[in-house]
C-alpha cells in the first residue's frame, strides 16, 4: 500500500541552517498495518508525513502508493489516495461551515465537480448514522457549525471526513497530542473503530510509548536494515529525579513491591504480604508465556501490548505531587 525507498529530504541546503530531517529513509507498510512512529520533537517524524502527502517535493528517493509512483505527484493529486488528521484540531475542517456541509466536502473529494443540489436526504441520513458511531452526539447537531465544536469532537469529525472516502493510507500526525488526556482516550478509542472497521492501512505518529504499543502493529521487514530519519544523534536525555517510589502507592524497591500508606497504628505487613503474593503470580504468569514460546521477542511484544491494553486505565505514571 505504501512504500518509500531511499527518501532523501534536506532544508535549507548550502546555508548556516541546513538540517537533513530524512536521510535515505525506507519504509514499507501492507494492506491493513496500523504503524506507529515515535520519537521526540525534530525526529523527523512529521516530515515523513509530509512527504507521504506531497506537501514538499523530496530531494531523492521514490514514494509508491497503491503501486503508483506518487514522488512526482503535488498534494492536490496525492489527497485521493489519502486520508490525513492534524495535531491542531483547528486543521482539517471548514470551521466556518456546518458538520454536514463538511462531511458533504469530504464525500467529495477526488470527485468531478458540478452543480446539483449541495445534500441529498440519502446523504444526511448516512452521515447521521457514521456520525452516531463516534459516540458524541453529534448526529443531533449536524447543522451546527463547527467553529462551535470542542477540540476533541473536532478531531473526531475530521478523522471521520479523512476516512468517509475509503484511502488508501490515512496518515496520522499525533491528532491526540493538544487534547487533555480524557479526550485524547476518546478519539484514539474512535480511531481504533474507524480503522478496524474499514480495514485501514494507517500511519501514526506520536511522543506517547503506551499510545504506540497498544495501537500499533508489529512492524516487520525483510532482512537487517535500519530505519534512518535522519536524527545524527542522540539527543540529551535528563536524569529523571523524581521520587515516583516514595509517593507511588505501590512502589518497587529494588527487590521487593512496598506498599504504602498514611501512618496507621495497624501493622502493614498483613496488606504487604498479600499484595507482593499477587505481583509474584502475575510475574510467575508472564514468566511461563515467556518460558515456553518459541518465538522470544514476539511473545514479549504480545505480552506487553495485551497487559498496557488491559490495564492502561489504572497505570500510575504519576508523581504523587501533580495532577
Amino acid at each position: 500500500m505504501l512504500k518509500m525507498e531511499g527518501v532523501w529530504k534536506t532544508f535549507n541546503a548550502g546555508t548556516v541552517n541546513e538540517k537533513t530531517a530524512l536521510s535515505g529513509l525506507s519504509l514499507e507498510l501492507k494492506e491493513g498495518d496500523f504503524v506507529t512512529v515515535i520519537g521526540g520533537n525534530g525526529a523527523g517524524k512529521s516530515t515523513m508525513l509530509n512527504a507521504v502527502a506531497g506537501v514538499w517535493p523530496v530531494d531523492e528517493g521514490k514514494i509508491f502508493i497503491d503501486n503508483v509512483d506518487v514522488t512526482k505527484l503535488p498534494e492536490h493529486k496525492r489527497a485521493k489516495y489519502l486520508g490525513r488528521v492534524f495535531q491542531d484540531p483547528m486543521t482539517g475542517t471548514a470551521s466556518g461551515m456546518q458538520i454536514e456541509e463538511n462531511l458533504a466536502l469530504a464525500a467529495r473529494r477526488g470527485d468531478f465537480r458540478f452543480l446539483k443540489k449541495g445534500i441529498t436526504h440519502k446523504e444526511r441520513e448516512y452521515y447521521r448514522e457514521r456520525l452516531a458511531k463516534l459516540g458524541l452526539g453529534l448526529e443531533d447537531r449536524m447543522t451546527t457549525k463547527v467553529r462551535l465544536l470542542s477540540g476533541g469532537q473536532r478531531q473526531a469529525l475530521t478523522l471521520l471526513m479523512a476516512t468517509l472516502k475509503k484511502p488508501s493510507i490515512l496518515l496520522l500526525d499525533e491528532h491526540t497530542a493538544a487534547l487533555d488526556p480524557k479526550t485524547a482516550a476518546k478519539v484514539l478509542e474512535a480511531t481504533d473503530r474507524v480503522v478496524e472497521e474499514n480495514h485501514l492501512t494507517t500511519l501514526m505518529i506520536t511522543d506517547n510509548m503506551m499510545d504506540a504499543i497498544v495501537h500499533g502493529t508489529e512492524y516487520k521487514e525483510a532482512g537487517k536494515r535500519t530505519l534512518n530519519i535522519g536524527v545524527d544523534s542522540m539527543p540529551q536525555i535528563p536524569q529523571d529525579n523524581t521520587d515516583r517510589n516514595r509517593t507511588s502507592p505501590l512502589a518497587f524497591t529494588g527487590n521487593k513491591f512496598e506498599f504504602r500508606m498514611l501512618g496507621s497504628s495497624q501493622s502493614i505487613s498483613g496488606p504487604n504480604i498479600a499484595l507482593n503474593t499477587i505481583m509474584a503470580e502475575e510475574l510467575s504468569q508472564f514468566a511461563d508465556v515467556l518460558e515456553n514460546a518459541s518465538d522470544f521477542n514476539e511473545a514479549l511484544n504480545s505480552l506487553i501490548k495485551e497487559t498496557f491494553t488491559a490495564h492502561q486505565r489504572i497505570i500510575f505514571n504519576g508523581n504523587g505531587y501533580e495532577d
